[in-house]
């Protein structure tokens, strides 16, 4: 087996700790992953807390998600991040969250969410200014990550493969990038963008 290169791995455990800092991987909650250059990904490990990630908390798995080490387990949602790196050739970093904005509000609202007049609707591709709108999918959670993965799927092929993200119902957020500060990026500025929705519904008359 190819050792995975040491800079993917501090990227992912820092990502790790940047997304612990605000509250966004409670628990063992959450999951990272970035593609290699030889069509690997290196993703988390189950089980451990993604604001102190070991150096050996991060596994080799190939782009159908099976590990490289068959006595290694990687997270439960890996399908989910290889159903992204197949879809996008230029994704190479996924981020999987469960902040209380995100997984508060895909409990209030049907099968999508739109988020419009926000500045930060920049940091998604195509929108130069906040005169925009983006509709972010929401989508019931499954145990069964197979069927959760066909939902996903089933929603790019509908038209939201132009949305580098989604929400889970109950669950979190997914978000990618062409790199790992690009999905960080994306990731901190959809979360404010969430934030400021919920706390909209809760001043509301």
């Amino acid at each position: 087996m190819t050792p995975l290169p040491g800079a993917a791995v501090e990227a992912i455990r820092a990502a790790g700790r940047r997304m612990d800092a605000r509250g966004w991987v409670p628990a063992t909650a959450g999951n990272i992953s970035f593609r290699l250059s030889d069509g690997r990904v290196a993703i988390t490990r189950s089980g451990f807390h993604k604001g102190f990630i070991p150096e050996d908390g991060v596994m080799a798995v190939d782009l159908d998600g099976r590990p490289e080490d068959a006595a290694l387990r990687p997270s439960a949602e890996t399908g989910l991040h290889c159903s992204v790196f197949r879809r996008f050739p230029e994704a190479r970093a996924v981020l999987h969250g469960h902040s209380v904005a995100a997984t508060t509000l895909s409990r209030l609202v049907g099968d999508g969410i739109t988020l419009a007049g926000y500045e930060l609707l920049k940091a998604f591709p195509g929108l130069p200014t906040h005169e925009a709108a983006i509709r972010l999918p929401v989508l019931d959670n499954d145990q069964d990550i197979a069927c959760l993965q066909a939902r996903v799927e089933h929603a790019w092929d509908a038209g939201a493969a132009t949305i580098p993200g989604y929400l889970i119902r109950g669950h979190g957020v997914y978000v990618w990038g062409a790199d790992m500060p690009g999905a960080l990026l994306r990731l901190e500025a959809l979360e404010f963008m969430l934030a400021c929705e919920l706390e909209l519904r809760r001043l509301r008359p």
